[in-house]
């Protein structure tokens, strides 16, 4: 090609991947955002986006969107309080009352039932849109990448119950194939970095814009003094799991590689119960506000970074 070609030669449309967190209940924040920006576009997220990538409960989100063609307003459903009940069955094993956990949080049964409800048999390969989820297998003692590029075979519902097997609110997860999982948040609870990687590979150009979507930071401070006396106890009752599991390392990671090619959708999560699983009216209404804060803050700037 000549000089004179290459000058007119037509850009390349960038491939646009999103990329959710981890985060539980927080995590119905990005959907709220999401159904202002279908409304604002006039489109549905997976015509958008070229790629969804998820750990945890984003695995959930990323797969609504990316098997279904969903629309944001009806995963936002599958959020409300009388599914999130069904997903988050107490264990009978589990004590409130007790300084120790000895059991999972909630049983297994209630989420792979709603899972198989939404996705029945379907599998990554049958995709409307390429997806990945990451989980951590116990065994070999490391990540495990389940994407429609390579594992196609692999079940929405194994995919998506192994990413967000979180350790002490659901057990470990035996996957059709025998093996170990849990929530892939152990890895990284943000997956931008994953995905970009897969993405280059899967369509072959290194033109990628991403959008990634967190639950909320916690900036509560905490007791520098106090700490100095806590045992394993102490630090699992004040959140120890979450200080590991912080994502914004890799958010700052993210935008000193990828530039003006990644945008982080995020903010403190001010009265927001930090634990994942606070299902009460008062607080996702909280959660619901900051998703709409999210849209008044960055709606206007996502859209301009959409643009080819």
């Amino acid at each position: 090609m000549s000089i004179f070609q290459s000058l007119f030669k037509k850009k390349e449309k960038p491939i646009k991947i999103i990329s959710f967190d981890g985060g539980g209940v927080r995590a119905i924040a990005g959907i709220v955002f999401l159904k202002k920006l279908e409304a604002s576009m006039g489109i549905k997220t997976a015509e958008i986006f070229d790629m969804f990538v998820g750990t945890s409960a984003g695995s959930f989100n990323a797969a609504c969107l990316a098997f279904h063609n969903m629309s944001a307003d009806k995963l936002k459903k599958y959020w409300s309080q009388s599914y999130l009940k069904r997903m988050m069955q107490t264990s009978f094993f589990w004590d409130q009352a007790s300084l120790i956990q000895a059991r999972p949080r909630y049983e297994a049964q209630g989420r792979i039932d709603m899972l198989k409800e939404i996705f029945g048999t379907g599998t990554l390969g049958e995709s409307f849109k390429p997806v990945l989820t990451i989980c951590y297998d116990i065994e070999k003692r490391c990540h495990e990448i389940h994407s429609s590029q390579l594992t196609p075979e692999i079940s929405f519902v194994d995919a998506i119950s192994a990413s967000s097997a979180a350790p002490m609110y659901f057990p470990t997860y035996q996957m059709t194939n025998g093996t170990w999982k849990i929530d892939g948040s152990v890895v990284t609870n943000n997956p931008t970095l994953i995905g970009y990687i897969h993405a280059k590979q899967h369509f072959n150009t290194d033109n990628i814009k991403i959008l990634s979507i967190g639950t909320g930071v916690n900036t509560k401070k905490i007791n520098g003094e106090a700490s100095a006396k806590w045992g394993g106890v102490g630090w699992l009752r004040n959140d120890i799991m979450a200080m590991m599991l912080d994502s914004e390392i890799h958010n700052d990671i993210a935008k000193d590689f990828l530039r003006s090619n990644y945008m982080r959708i995020n903010s403190p999560l001010g009265d927001i119960n930090k634990m994942l699983d606070d299902d009460s009216e008062e607080n996702l209404e909280r959660i619901h506000l900051m998703g709409l804060d999210w849209w008044s803050e960055f709606g206007d700037e996502v859209i301009n970074f959409l643009k080819d």
